[in-house]
């Protein structure tokens, strides 16, 4: 945790002594009141906090962290890239949301596919928050503040329909009969101009069994190219990051 985030309504409130952000910032960065931490508030800006009281043992307060906060700029702005995944198993969705919120994509699009594992759709992860905590957990991580878009879709068709934009840059990373590599595609098709504009890309990631043909056939004809990240197979998680990583280099972000 690089940085301790709140929404709006937290500013200006005292954090209870159970709070993991509080715990974070007396035991594991051992500060006093007096001391200053890097702060920030979701979907906007960051800055310093200062702790200005820390509720005495045997008081009401006990525990308690007061703090104020300053406002210095915007928190890191996310990058126009969006990930249309099949749904993972649980525990691979977990790691892969921290991770690319980490990264800065924008979206995450959640879709059941054909070959995917139906029960996977029903998990409580999205509905219960434990995914938008991995994606709160990968920004603070990264010292941002905005956390990407998590939408979930019943199917690709459904997926498709609702989140491509019509200027974006479609790739589906696929090691079976791909068009061509990844950094051959975007060498083609840069997606940053000679002023340093970005256009936006959509990475199309099938779940661990992979697309059927229909559904490649569906990724075509929505203007999807089909391109290899090499010869192996990767788990959909490292092929999200992966994806991700030679996106924002092809944008020269990294």
């Amino acid at each position: 945790m690089n940085i301790c985030l709140f929404t709006p309504e937290e500013i200006g409130k005292p954090l209870s002594s159970h709070d993991e952000r509080t715990e974070h910032i007396i035991k594991v960065l051992h500060k006093k009141c007096g001391d200053t931490f890097s702060a920030g508030i979701i979907g906007g800006a960051e800055g310093t906090a200062v702790i200005t009281a820390i509720g005495p043992k045997g008081s009401p307060d006990a525990g308690r962290l007061f703090f104020t906060f300053t406002p210095e700029q915007d928190g890191k702005p996310l990058y126009p890239v969006s990930l249309v995944i099949g749904f993972p198993r649980p525990i691979q969705l977990k790691r892969l949301l921290r991770d690319v919120s980490g990264i800065g994509v924008q979206a995450v699009y959640l879709t059941g596919t054909e070959l995917g594992e139906k029960s996977y759709l029903k998990s409580s992860l999205v509905e219960r928050g434990s995914a938008y905590k991995m994606l709160l957990d990968g920004t603070a991580q990264a010292a941002g503040t905005h956390i990407p878009e998590l939408k979930v879709y019943e199917n690709l068709s459904e997926c498709l329909d609702s989140v491509l934009q019509k200027d974006a840059l479609c790739t589906a990373p696929d090691n079976r009969n791909p068009v061509m590599s990844i950094t051959e595609f975007f060498r083609k098709k840069p997606p940053v101009d000679a002023d340093g504009t970005l256009h936006p890309v959509v990475a199309a990631i099938g779940s661990e069994r992979g697309w059927t043909d229909r559904e490649r056939v569906l990724l075509e004809q929505k203007g999807f190219t089909r391109c290899s990240m090499g010869i192996r197979i990767l788990r959909t998680e490292t092929a999200a990051t992966v994806a991700a990583t030679v996106i924002l280099s092809a944008m020269k972000i990294i």
